[in-house]
C-alpha cells in the first residue's frame, strides 16, 4: 500500500523492520505476544525524518485487531516529531476499527485521515482507485511544499 501511494502521489517512502524476524514459529509467537500485551519490539527505520514533512502516512498491518506492534514502536519513538498523521490499516478478516484511535493515543491528538484496506485488495490492486482518492485528500496545493510520505511496516 505504501508503495502504491508513493507511486500514485510521487511521495518518498520510509520502511520499518523488526530487529528479530518473524519467519519461524517463535516469530509468530512473538507477534501474538506483542499484540496481546501491547509490547513494542525493537525496530529499525530507514527513511527520511518525519519532521521533514507537513504530514506522514502510516501504513500498517493489523495484528489481532490491533495496530502491528512494530508500528506502535515507531509511533512511540517518533511521536514528538510526527506532524499531521494519516493511517492506512491493512487487515485480514476482522480488521481494526480502532487503529486510528490507537495512533491518536500514542501521539496525543486525532489522526487527520484514515482508511482500511483488506489484504486481498492490497494484493490484487482492487483498492488502487480508493488509494488515489486517499492520497489526493492529503496532496498539497501546487504552491505548498511536499506534504506526506508513507511509512511502511514490513
Amino acid at each position: 500500500m505504501a508503495q502504491l501511494l508513493c507511486a500514485q502521489q510521487d511521495w518518498r517512502i520510509g520502511e520499518i523492520t523488526e530487529y528479530h524476524g518473524r519467519t519461524d514459529g517463535w516469530g509468530n509467537l512473538r507477534c501474538i505476544l506483542n499484540a496481546l500485551f501491547y509490547l513494542r519490539p525493537p525496530i529499525r527505520y530507514l527513511g527520511p525524518g518525519p519532521i521533514d514533512f507537513d504530514a506522514v502516512v502510516l501504513v500498517s498491518p493489523i495484528w489481532l485487531m490491533r495496530l502491528a506492534s512494530p508500528m506502535c514502536s515507531f509511533v512511540a519513538t517518533h511521536r514528538k516529531r510526527l506532524p499531521e498523521v494519516a493511517v492506512v490499516s491493512v487487515m485480514g478478516g476482522l480488521g481494526s476499527p480502532d487503529a486510528p484511535d490507537e495512533v491518536g493515543r500514542w501521539i496525543g491528538r486525532q489522526v487527520t485521515l484514515s482508511t482500511t484496506v483488506t489484504a486481498r485488495d492490497a494484493k490484487d490492486g482492487g483498492c488502487a482507485e480508493r488509494m488515489q482518492a486517499f492520497g489526493a485528500a492529503l496532496a498539497p496545493t501546487p504552491a505548498a511544499q511536499e506534504i506526506a510520505r508513507p511509512v511502511q511496516f514490513t
